[in-house]
């Protein structure tokens, strides 16, 4: 990443399949604003169209991930504050499914806060989430009079659990990591250096595996959300189906048989 950069997102594609974008407003804690958020729905929008990118790594720069709005950007807009917020949760809800149809998976470092609709709803929209030991998760929308958004009020249920969201979005704690570990709001948490090292670790690990087949299986996972077992079956079977005469599936059955490390080639 340039570290002289002062575009609000930033985006990197590295020779092994892995895309790096990073949140740069670190002065102000990452806050999103229109600004922020249209760039962000540009940068995954082009990973869509990347055929290179095998693994988005999500990542914010300076002592947070995203602290939420950019609150000072929202105060200095006044009587016009509705409509300027409506154009920005238009944005926000446009990154946010942008990220969710990703035919890759998003990994996500997140340290210092993670807070409010854009903090906590690009956490719960990310496939593997990896914090830091001191990072905290925050929703905080009631607190300032507001409401949930960025899809939180409904994936954050799906992720921790009805009672549990309703807990966080209702009385606002403040989550350590290794309490949001602990209801499965995150993946993982790792001491604050390892951070880094972890995240890249695990998207190296899902750049080598075979690309037709994460993207199925996220697609499978996030589709069937909230639809009955009955539902999803017959779209698994055509799924597996299709993924049988890939060259990835029929180099791993061969692999499976010679009793060696599959050599995956991303078709």
């Amino acid at each position: 990443m340039s570290e002289t950069s002062t575009a609000p997102v930033l985006r990197e594609v590295g020779a092994d399949g892995i895309a790096r974008l990073q949140l740069n407003s670190p002065h102000i804690a990452n806050g999103l604003n229109v600004d922020t958020l249209k760039a962000l729905h540009a940068e995954v929008l082009a990973c869509h169209a990347d055929p290179a990118v095998k693994v988005v790594l999500l990542s914010g720069a300076g002592r947070n991930f995203c602290a939420g709005g950019d609150v000072h950007t929202f105060e200095s807009k006044g009587e016009a504050l509705p409509d300027y917020l409506r154009e920005a949760t238009a944005w926000l809800q446009l990154a946010t499914a942008a990220l969710f149809q990703l035919r890759v998976p998003v990994v996500t470092a997140v340290q210092g806060f993670a807070a409010g609709g854009g903090g906590l709803g690009l956490v719960c929209a990310s496939d593997i989430v990896v914090a830091a030991r001191s990072a905290k998760f925050f929703s905080g929308a009631v607190r300032v009079g507001m409401a949930p958004d960025g899809g939180s009020s409904v994936t954050l249920a799906q992720l921790v659990g009805l009672r549990q969201a309703l807990r966080i979005l209702l009385t606002n704690p403040t989550l350590s990591a290794q309490e949001a570990a602990d209801i499965g709001l995150i993946t993982e948490v790792v001491a604050d250096d390892e951070l880094v090292t972890r995240t890249d670790a695990i998207a190296a690990e899902l750049a080598a595996m075979p690309t037709l087949a994460l993207s199925a299986t996220k697609r499978l996972v996030w589709s069937g959300v909230g639809a009955s077992i009955e539902e999803r079956l017959p779209e698994e079977s055509r799924t597996v189906s299709e993924l049988s005469g890939t060259a990835d599936a029929l180099e791993g059955l061969r692999a499976v048989i010679e009793r060696r490390t599959p050599k995956f080639v991303g078709r």
